[in-house]
């Protein structure tokens, strides 16, 4: 029985990073994918290759457990293969994992690991100890008067970034005018931001922190999969060329190069490691120029938004996982990616037009005359025959002209 007949895939979510694991899924092994959650989203709308069932309440434990459950029993003679397309899904997966049917696996890491690294706080203590470079990080905890925010008392100047310690909790306190990052020109504007966080009832650690000089461009992700003895497997790290820019999706990535940088993969190879990690780690950096380094920003605890970059790169993030988890071979030495390819959410036009390092252009122009580029939605399999899906993508894709006409200066 080959292995296309043995699995299916279980994704929570509706995003564009749930599309882009059920398509790694299909173009592997040619499966398709079921997908639940709160509500549809366009990215996996009208598609071939994922079903999506809308569960209002799938954010809550029980009602995963139980939606999951059901579906494995239904297909009993199945391995059904579990994975979070958001932080807090991910982390929802982790809590569950072991009341899961036996046919079910979920490649995450414990609860116990989880708090130790979802947490920015608690994540840049264990950057302290492994040495591992990150911005100069003052914690709030609460609302704060002006003078008690001075670049005396925070250590660095503004302009500042602020940001929630803890995403997951953040967007479960919503208010108007809600961002992913905040950033505050004096200290005025930062007593107001956390005003308005913790106005909203967030309970947790705010991050002021100092902003890495730089455009999008300065921006790198590294994607890690670390197999179920805490070996790391596969890196493969990307240089950014342009992310998103409006409220809710600032930071998402919309243009990446892959690259090569040793010193900085074997560095977190290291840290992944001697943390006993397994699954997927996604890591958000920047390259500060003033000295060099390349700062860690964060860690996400499953597979970044952008992960088909790393698929497109010959990486394919589904077929790591059944590998490891269900054929249970030996993955063998970690690969490091050297080869460099060009992938992106947005038209060429757009990349082109925003990204404010002509050299990125310039290789990205190239990539894409060598044929080495690659796209997350422009699946021919599921646009091809499929009014509905295609026309869904040509409207989505041309409407990033204009949000970037209005957010990206």
């Amino acid at each position: 029985m080959s292995v296309s007949e043995t699995i299916l895939p279980v994704l929570i979510g509706a995003d564009m990073n749930c599309y882009s694991l059920a398509r790694a899924f299909h173009e592997a092994y040619g499966v398709h994918s079921y997908a639940f959650g709160r509500w549809a989203m366009g990215e996996t709308m009208y598609s071939r290759i994922v079903s999506f069932t809308a569960v209002p309440d799938i954010d809550n434990a029980e009602t995963l457990t139980r939606v999951v459950t059901e579906f494995a029993d239904a297909h009993a003679e199945k391995t059904c293969i579990v994975m979070g397309c958001t932080d807090d899904y991910a982390s929802l997966l982790m809590d569950v994992r072991t009341a899961l049917p036996k046919n079910c696996i979920a490649p995450y890491i414990t609860p116990e690991l989880r708090d130790r690294l979802v947490n920015k706080a608690d994540f840049y203590d264990l950057c302290e100890k492994y040495e591992i470079p990150y911005p100069k990080t003052f914690c709030a905890k609460g609302p704060m008067k002006p003078e008690e925010l001075s670049e005396s008392v925070l250590g660095f100047s503004y302009p500042i970034i602020v940001k929630p310690s803890s995403s997951i909790l953040y967007w479960k306190y919503p208010f108007d005018g809600m961002k992913k990052v905040y950033t505050a020109d004096t200290p005025e504007r930062a007593s107001a931001i956390l005003g308005e966080i913790y106005g909203a009832g967030y309970p947790d650690i705010v991050i002021l922190q100092d902003m890495i000089p730089g455009a999008d461009c300065f921006m790198h992700v590294l994607t890690a999969y670390c197999d179920k003895n805490a070996k790391v497997k596969m890196m493969c790290l990307g240089h950014v060329g342009l992310e998103e820019h409006t409220p809710k999706a600032l930071g998402n990535h919309a243009a990446i190069i892959t690259e090569y940088n040793e010193p900085l993969m074997t560095k977190l190879k290291a840290f992944l490691e001697d943390i006993g990690y397994t699954g997927y780690a996604n890591f958000d950096i920047k390259y500060d120029s003033r000295d060099g380094s390349y700062r860690v920003f964060e860690i996400n605890l499953r597979q970044g938004r952008s992960n088909y970059y790393v698929t497109g790169a010959g990486y394919n993030i589904a077929r790591y996982v059944v590998e490891d988890r269900v054929l249970g071979h030996d993955l063998g030495e970690c690969v490091m990616n050297r080869k460099e390819t060009f992938w992106h959410s947005v038209p060429r036009g757009v990349v082109y037009r925003y990204v404010k390092d002509p050299a990125f252009i310039e290789k990205a122009k190239r990539l894409s005359r060598e044929g080495l580029e690659t796209t997350t939605l422009g699946y021919r399999p599921d646009l091809n025959g499929s009014p509905k899906r295609l026309g869904y993508y040509l409207v989505h894709m041309q409407r990033y002209f204009k949000k970037f006409k209005t957010y990206c200066k």
